[in-house]
């Protein structure tokens, strides 16, 4: 049971009804967490406007999941590692490549550099990640590329902390936290 309840579109104003009906269209379905975030407009607003700019932005639809994928996984967030699960899938994310990522590895050097430097992020929480962003400039990456991938860990944390903070119902296929030995 959620500790923080989505928000039943029914009591919602006529704004983020709106909005809602814009994620819908473009997920297809409203996932609990947007409805939870609809509680409070302004947070809903921020997470999906960083998310357009992010999309806009240097990295691929599978390199942000890669990105998502291993901060939900040192997040510890089963929300977001079920969500992204499903979403690495839609834009050709092989279930190994989703494996590695949530391992802080990858199927080749750019997929490893992407997610070893998020995992360094999220655990060192910016600080010290030197050799992990060296390693991925070596890879390729450009201090822009840097860039994003930062601000997709900072989204995707936020993310992570509501699910669980709210205790969010798992409304994708639900994958396990624990990875393969």
């Amino acid at each position: 049971m959620p500790y923080i309840a989505p928000l039943d579109p029914a009591a919602a104003d006529s704004k983020i009804v709106a909005t809602l009906d814009v994620v819908k269209a473009r997920l297809g379905m409203v996932p609990d967490l947007y409805a939870t975030l609809a509680k409070t407009p302004a947070a809903l607003k921020a997470l999906l406007a960083i998310n357009e700019a992010i999309a806009e932005g240097g990295l691929s639809a599978k390199e942000r999941e890669i990105v998502a994928l291993a901060t939900s996984q040192a997040n510890g967030c089963q929300y977001c590692l079920s969500a992204h699960t499903l979403l690495g899938k839609n834009v050709s994310l092989s279930t190994r490549e989703t494996e590695l990522a949530r391992a802080a590895a990858g199927g080749d050097a750019r997929a490893a550099a992407i997610a070893q430097l998020t995992r360094a992020l999220v655990e060192q929480r910016g600080h010290d990640a030197r050799s992990a962003l060296d390693d991925s400039k070596a890879a390729g990456r450009s201090e822009g590329d840097l860039l994003e991938i930062a601000v997709k860990v900072a989204a995707t944390t936020l993310t992570n902390y509501v699910n669980n903070v709210a205790r969010t119902e798992i409304d994708f296929p639900v994958v396990e936290p624990q990875l393969a030995a």
